[in-house]
Order: structure tokens, then C-alpha cells, then sequence
């Protein structure tokens, strides 16, 4: 099971703190403040009231040993960045922080974050969905239950038609298009271009490398992923 930890347990860090909780993972809350704290203690796997800015707490809570750090410190700039600062020195493997400006998200970008995100809205549950299932490269939702999903191609897909797999009937999920690089050599140099097949047939091969865009449930995605054992990939 994936670990995670989200630092910060505001509005933002809640979400993601909650839905990865709800996707089966292991989730670690930090906040300074206890209030906030208290209020997320029954909904995660494990809440803690600490200053992230001091290195040996969060070692004393073993941050490093996460698989995925979310920083999601709120106005507070300069705690943002020494958290994350902090982390890379640790050595955590994957530090996902919140930004709050172009300029915010560059600092962060050069100290070592390997992911910005600046939330709006429902970001929180978004970002926990790409995160609990790293083979969804990115999602649409449509509804609170229905979305468009990017989804890396299994490797037993490659090379077989959708006819075969019939994605549709184990998966509740419909294939809307597949996108693909196409080798391509000009003035003998090579490069590669991008391809998309919107409404693919039945018999379409799925070409190695691709990328499936289907539409479905929230529900049957999971299902796709677990399913397939995609989730810690």
C-alpha cells in the first residue's frame, strides 16, 4: 500500500488528505495547528501536530520513509519552500507542492519539488486521484461521479486490438481516443509527431507507447487500475 504524507490541512490539504484516505491509501497529516489536526484524526490514517520547518520532527515521524510528500502550506511562502527545501535534503523521494504564484512555483521548481501545483476548485481531488494511480496522466471531470481520463497503455494492451480487450464490457469504460508519437526522419534528423486517433474502431491496434483517453466513472477507473495492479507502478 502507498504511502503518503500531506503537510498543511487547510482546505487544499484536506481534500487530498481525505481522498487518497478514501482510495485505500496510507495517509500521514501534518499541521501546526491543532485545531485542524483534531478535526482530520478520525478521517486519516494518522494525523500529528508539528512544525515542518524543523528537520528532526519530521524525521521523528518518519517523512522519509513516504512514497509521496504533499506540501500544501497555505499563504505562508517562506514555510513552503524550507518545508520542501527540507524534504529534498531528506531525501524524500517525491515532494508534490502547492504554489501560490508563477514566481512561488519557480522557487520551489529550483529547490527540487517535483511537482507544482497551483489548486483551484476541486484540484485537491484531482491531484489525490493522479497520485494514488500514477497510469492517469491527467483527468476531466464531467460530473461528481464521471470523468475523461489519460491513461498510460498497459503493456499487455500493446499490440492488440480494442475488439480483443473489450475495455467497454469488463471495465465500464468507453475508448474515445488513442494518442501516440509517430517516428518521423527530416533532413536526417529524426523526431517524432503526435498522433491522435479519435473514435478508434474496433479492430485499431494499440501501437506501444500510447496513451488510452476513455470516459467513465470515477467508480470504474479504480476498477481499471486495481484491476490491472496499475496502482503502484
Amino acid at each position: 500500500m502507498r504511502q503518503f504524507a500531506v503537510i498543511g490541512i487547510g482546505r487544499f490539504g484536506f481534500s487530498v488528505a481525505t481522498s487518497l484516505t478514501k482510495q485505500g491509501c496510507q495517509v500521514l497529516a501534518i499541521d501546526i495547528r491543532e485545531n485542524l489536526v483534531e478535526e482530520i484524526a478520525d478521517l486519516v490514517t494518522q494525523a500529528v501536530q508539528l512544525d515542518a520547518t524543523d528537520e528532526k520532527a519530521l524525521r521523528a515521524v518518519g517523512i522519509e520513509d513516504m512514497d509521496v510528500v504533499v506540501v500544501a502550506i497555505g499563504v505562508n511562502k517562506e514555510a513552503s519552500i524550507m518545508t520542501t527545501l527540507i524534504l529534498k535534503e531528506i531525501g524524500v523521494r517525491k515532494v508534490v507542492t502547492k504554489a501560490i504564484s508563477t514566481l512561488h512555483g519557480k522557487v520551489l521548481k529550483r529547490i527540487g519539488a517535483n511537482r507544482i501545483v497551483y489548486p483551484e476548485g476541486d484540484m485537491g481531488e484531482r491531484l489525490a486521484r493522479s497520485l494514488a494511480s500514477p497510469s492517469i496522466l491527467d483527468n476531466l471531470e464531467l460530473s461528481s461521479e464521471y470523468g475523461i481520463f489519460e491513461i498510460l497503455t498497459p503493456t499487455e494492451f500493446i499490440g492488440r486490438t480494442l475488439k480483443e480487450l473489450d475495455i467497454r464490457a469488463k471495465f465500464g469504460l468507453n475508448v474515445i481516443a488513442i494518442k501516440h508519437q509517430v517516428p518521423k526522419i527530416e533532413d536526417n534528423k529524426f523526431s517524432a509527431k503526435s498522433n491522435i486517433n479519435i473514435s478508434p474502431l474496433p479492430d485499431d491496434k494499440i501501437p506501444p507507447g500510447s496513451i488510452l483517453v476513455v470516459v467513465g466513472s470515477n467508480e470504474c477507473i479504480q476498477l481499471f487500475y486495481k484491476k490491472l495492479n496499475l496502482s503502484d507502478k
